[in-house]
């Protein structure tokens, strides 16, 4: 990106987020995924996006041009995304993706800035069975042990079939993804590390869940890899948010947003503009 608009936010416990900023109209933050980060990971929208929003791109600790901090425990990167959802100052419409997802929500309940928002197949652990969970742990060790070595390609070749049917694999082999995104292993692996022994509250509680006042979209791939994961997961999070609505896009996988971002973008336009008439009407 050479856009030289840069939006900064200090976090709850002092971390300065940061991203860049592009198009023009009402705010739309997007917070990229458990892999990647904001200088990147929504590429393949923008295009689609800039002409209707003014579009924030941060990055959590440890990411893109935001600073680091050893915490990234669940609270702290939900702290992030609020902070900078705040720092704002008007209302926004939030978008989160796969492993962004807790975070977007945990930010939707804490803050009133959030009008609306949208996941595209947010991960939820504690709905994840027993078969999908091994293979997980299995991924990530082998990720663990690449990015140990220094082998941050090797790292991100590990993850990619865990997430991404055959023919979203195919296609990323064609661009230039395995070099870009492999910046992103280790505050991915860091995520991780962090959430998998925390212990207290979480955004994807009940309880926190029935907190968040914004109507929220879920979006979801016929074709994604972990579809029942990723089914029950959505289906999770519309039974406990007091107002959202589900969607499933014919023919995508988990990595939509990257390899076919106007299908993506088309699905976030139309909804935030219909919650926009809807509040005004």
């Amino acid at each position: 990106m050479t856009d030289t608009r840069i939006h900064r936010a200090v976090s709850a416990d002092g971390t300065e987020i940061a991203g860049r900023v592009r198009g023009a109209g009402p705010a739309l933050v997007l917070v990229h995924g458990g892999i990647g980060d904001g200088e990147f990971a929504w590429d393949a929208l923008l295009p689609h996006l800039t002409a209707r929003f003014t579009c924030y791109l941060p990055s959590t600790r440890g990411r893109g041009l935001s600073s680091d901090n050893p915490d990234h425990s669940p609270p702290r990167l939900e702290d992030d995304v609020t902070a900078f959802v705040e720092s704002i100052g008007e209302p926004v419409d939030l978008v989160g993706w796969s492993g962004s997802g807790a975070w977007v929500l945990g930010a939707a309940a804490r803050s009133a800035s959030v009008s609306a928002a949208a996941l595209f197949e947010p991960a939820v652990m504690s709905v994840m069975g027993p078969d999908d969970r091994t293979r997980t742990m299995a991924m990530a060790q082998q990720m663990g042990a690449a990015a140990a070595d220094g082998r941050l390609v090797d790292a991100l070749r590990a993850f990619v079939p865990w997430i991404c049917n055959d023919e979203e694999a195919a296609a990323l082999e064609g661009t230039d993804f395995y070099q870009r995104w492999s910046e992103g292993v280790p505050a991915m692996l860091r995520f991780i590390q962090d959430d998998a022994p925390y212990q207290g509250p979480r955004s994807t509680d009940p309880e926190a869940l029935a907190r968040v006042a914004a109507p929220v979209l879920l979006l979801r791939g016929q074709r994604t890899r972990l579809a029942t994961w990723f089914t029950d997961a959505v289906e999770y999070i519309s039974r406990h948010v007091p107002v959202a609505q589900i969607c499933e896009l014919p023919g995508l996988g988990h990595f939509a947003p990257v390899l076919a971002g106007a299908s993506i973008a088309d699905e976030l336009v139309t909804y935030f503009e219909s919650v926009r008439t809807e509040a005004r009407a």
